[in-house]
This record gives C-alpha cells, sequence and structure tokens, in this order.
C-alpha cells in the first residue's frame, strides 16, 4: 500500500482507469439544473450534461464542495495512510481551496499521526488533472509525503491548458461576456482560445481562430514549442470527441509524447462554454 494517497475534484478531467488505478480520491461538484442537485460524474455524466445544454432555457449551475464533502473522501482514500495530498483549482476559478483546507483540519484532529498537505494547483481542468496524476504516481511509487509534493510543484510550473471555445452563446448568457460580443462572434464566426499559464490561475485570450481546423494547428504547434519531449497530453472535448481523437492523433505523430488520453472537457467549466470546446492540458518531463 502507498504510504501517500491524492485527492482532488471533479473537475481534473481525467480517465477513470487512471483515476482507479493511482487509488486518487476524487470529490464531486454538485450541479443544479431545474431545482435538482446532480453529483458529477456519479448522477450526471458530462455527455448528459452537453446534451442539456442546447436545450436549456436556464443553464445549469455548479456548486462547490462543502468541507464534508472533502472529508468524506479523504477518510475513505487516506485509510492506512501516513499522509495525503489535496490538489485543488485555482482560487481565481473557485473557493474549492477554503472546503480542502477546513477538511484537512478536521482530519488532522481525527488522525492524529496523519499528515495532510492541502495544495492550489494554480490552474484548473485537465492541467490540475495532470499535477495530480504526477503526484499520485510519486505516491505509488512509494514516496513520502515532502517528495509528492516536490513533484506536484514542479508540474504546477510548468503544465499549460489551452481550450478553444467554439461560440461565445453560453459565456453570454451567462453573463461572462456582453451579449453584444457574442453577437459578433455569430456573424463573423470566431473563435477564441483561451490559455491558462503556468500558476496563473486564470484563463486569457491568446488568439482567435476562424475554423476548428486552425485550432488544431495552432493547439499542435503550442504543445510542439513549449512542452518539449517527452510531452504529457490530455485532449479535452465537449461533445467533439471525433475532434479530440484526430487532435491526439496528431499529437502522437508529430510531438514526442509519453502519454496522450482523451477525456471529457470538465462540465464545471464546460456549461459556461458549451459544447464543442477542444483543448490541451500539457506538460513535458518525467514526472
Amino acid at each position: 500500500m502507498a504510504k501517500v494517497r491524492v485527492v482532488t475534484d471533479s473537475t481534473v478531467c481525467l480517465p477513470r482507469e487512471l483515476v482507479k488505478r493511482y487509488e486518487i480520491g476524487i470529490v464531486p461538484l454538485k450541479f443544479i439544473y431545474e431545482e435538482k442537485v446532480y453529483r458529477d460524474g456519479l448522477d450526471l455524466s458530462a455527455d448528459e450534461i452537453y446534451r442539456i445544454l442546447p436545450e436549456a432555457r436556464r443553464l445549469p449551475t455548479t456548486s462547490s464542495p462543502a468541507p464534508g464533502d472533502y472529508l468524506e473522501v479523504m477518510r475513505r482514500t487516506g485509510e492506512g495512510c501516513t499522509g495525503l495530498l489535496v490538489v485543488t483549482i485555482s482560487p481565481k476559478l473557485s473557493s474549492m481551496i477554503e472546503a480542502a483546507r477546513s477538511a484537512a483540519d478536521m482530519l488532522r484532529e481525527e488522525r492524529k499521526g496523519v499528515r495532510v498537505e492541502v495544495l492550489d494547483s494554480g490552474t484548473a481542468a485537465g492541467a490540475e488533472g495532470l499535477v495530480a496524476l504526477a503526484a499520485a504516481r510519486a505516491a505509488q511509487a512509494g514516496g513520502e509525503l515532502d517528495g509528492v509534493v516536490a513533484v506536484a510543484r514542479t508540474v504546477m510550473a510548468k503544465v499549460r491548458l489551452l481550450a478553444c471555445v467554439d461560440t461565445l452563446y453560453y459565456l453570454a448568457k451567462g453573463g461572462r461576456v456582453p451579449k453584444a460580443v457574442a453577437w459578433a462572434n455569430a456573424v463573423v464566426k470566431i473563435k477564441p482560445i483561451l490559455q491558462i499559464a503556468p500558476l496563473s490561475g486564470e484563463a486569457n485570450v491568446v488568439k482567435v481562430v476562424r475554423t476548428k481546423a486552425q485550432a488544431g494547428d495552432y493547439l499542435v504547434k503550442m504543445v510542439k514549442d513549449m512542452a518539449g519531449s517527452p510531452a504529457h497530453v490530455l485532449a479535452m472535448h465537449s461533445a467533439s470527441r471525433s475532434e479530440a481523437e484526430e487532435l491526439a492523433g496528431r499529437l502522437r505523430a508529430e510531438v514526442g509524447c509519453s502519454e496522450v488520453h482523451v477525456v471529457d472537457f470538465t462540465p464545471g467549466m464546460g456549461i459556461h462554454s458549451g459544447p464543442g470546446v477542444l483543448g490541451v492540458a500539457f506538460y513535458g518531463g518525467d514526472e
């Protein structure tokens, strides 16, 4: 049994088989839709959420996990371990880290011999997932908590997320961009590409393209130029799996990748950006 285990949240876009293999504890976000509450990945899948969006009169909303939600998963995941690392989304994007810290304090009181560290990943979605995955691999290899945290920090300093948004309609509907901007987007058919740079914790537009093909070219170029080899990559999508599979195929053929996984873009962010998102989270190195 590993001495240390990793806990994170359901926004991380990690494939279920990797979550299971590396015994990563996942704290689910909650979605509220038509006055009902659903747990991300348990009561409602990403596919179901993206099917709902085009027909929804009101967009679903998200609710961050409470301290009790974190504590439940931390208790279960950390059973028999001497250390626990909790990796969270950037506090610039969510208040989840506060709930995680509260839960960590409670667990320390319950289990006096267990060390618990809560780490702000400085990023989100698949990039946060790659931080958690690298840490979990180090833990499963027998690493002590300090070493596992060091691996996570190394990946945090270089992991990057890029995502092409197919339409600004959902961002406008949720009040995140002016409706006039979304109208212009619909007329001229531009597709912004957003980036969360390492440790920045927030998304900014880095490029505007007109087609998904141009977006794919740009994403491949960025992984080539910025990750180096070997590259660890998550190809993310929201209801556009064929595009993500094509992107993953190009990355395998054109970039020196140690791993490429095709994953659903987290609904926790995707309900604000809508179906059709195509993106990558990546870093280079042996972690």
